[in-house]
């Protein structure tokens, strides 16, 4: 029987995602993929492989797996709780899981979405160049119980390797470039939005962030006549109540409500993993600004593997201390060294 992995639990909103499919909007379908595509990166870097290989995203609640093989893992994104066979082990680093083993990944810490890759990625058929499930437009579905997700024999490779993450998981500053129709909102407007402090609604999902804010309602002059028209991730919509929603993986293709700007990609892992409650602002840089934001942060995921370091365990983790030789070489401060 081909390796797989066994799911003996998952929360309800637990699906295999990679970094989503490119070309398909014409279809009506948006990129979808991982909310949180820095995550992704990590846990490549973590595993030494391709950031391309699908993984599990956990919304919220965690998974109970099992592997049919030894392998390996990592864990990115949002920290939750988690044991191996009831043991503690690191978030933000790769460990081994050996065939027969119990991951317990509960509740999250912080944050929002958390991710499990495994070594090689999720084997499951690709559909229109994708493994990700894209619930909003119909592909595929949420992992359940008894789902053997197929993977790869394990080549072999370190563990026991941690980085440390961007903070992204407690709100802060979205940085957003002009669009086609920020022009429509007045100046004044443009400079309350950047002063306005938002909160993240909880009613948020994959396919938006909706923000939730005290003052005078948000609009565009001569909104109603905007015309339908393509719209992306990192797009701030204003809807007809005044309330901004920022559009996420599964966004819808195309939209009429104005948009006020656009969260730059670099800053969109702040903006999904931010949780419910966190203030969130924004602030308007041009786009010259923004490129070379981007073109930092691309050099910075290039870079993640250097950026690892070994972990170093904590005595009160290991359950069998006293069977460790943790110091060799040692003679009696009374015997005379030979």
């Amino acid at each position: 029987m081909s390796p797989a992995l066994i799911i003996h639990r998952a929360g309800p909103q637990v699906t295999v995602q990679d970094l989503g499919r490119s070309g398909t909007l014409g279809l009506g379908l948006s990129r979808g993929g991982a909310m949180d595509r820095l995550a992704i990166y990590e846990g490549a870097a973590l595993l030494g492989q391709d950031p391309s290989f699908a993984v599990l995203e956990m919304a919220g609640m965690g998974v109970v797996v099992e592997a049919t093989c030894d392998t390996r893992i990592a864990l990115t994104g949002a920290e939750m709780t988690v044991t191996l066979d009831g043991t503690p082990v690191r978030w933000n680093a790769c460990h081994a899981l050996p065939k027969g083993a119990r991951l317990d990944i509960g509740g999250v810490r912080a944050g929002n979405y958390g991710y499990l890759h495994i070594a090689g990625g999720i084997q499951t058929e690709p559909v229109m160049g994708s493994r990700s499930a894209h619930l909003a437009g119909g592909v595929g579905a949420c992992v359940s119980v008894g789902d053997r997700l197929p993977i790869l024999a394990d080549n072999g490779g370190d563990t026991g390797l941690g980085l440390s993450p961007s903070e992204r998981c407690s709100g802060g500053t979205l940085r957003v470039v002009a669009g086609p129709q920020t022009a429509l909102f007045q100046a004044e407007m443009l400079e309350r939005f950047q002063k306005t402090a938002f909160a993240r609604d909880p009613r948020s999902n994959r396919m938006g962030v909706k923000l939730t804010y005290v003052g005078d309602r948000f609009g565009a002059a001569d909104g109603r006549s905007i015309v339908s028209e393509v719209v992306v991730p990192g797009d701030i919509q204003i809807t007809g109540d005044g309330t901004p929603y920022i559009l996420t993986a599964e966004s819808q293709t195309t939209g009429g409500y104005p948009r006020i700007g656009t969260v730059i990609p670099s800053d969109m892992p702040k903006a999904v993993q931010s949780p419910a409650g966190a203030n969130l602002r924004f602030q308007f840089i041009d786009l010259e600004a923004a490129l070379e934001v981007e073109a930092r942060d691309a050099a910075a995921r290039q870079s993640l593997k250097s950026q690892l370091k070994r972990l170093v365990r904590d005595p009160h983790d290991i359950r069998d201390l006293l069977s460790y030789q943790l110091i060799s070489g040692v003679v009696s401060g009374s015997e005379e060294a030979k």
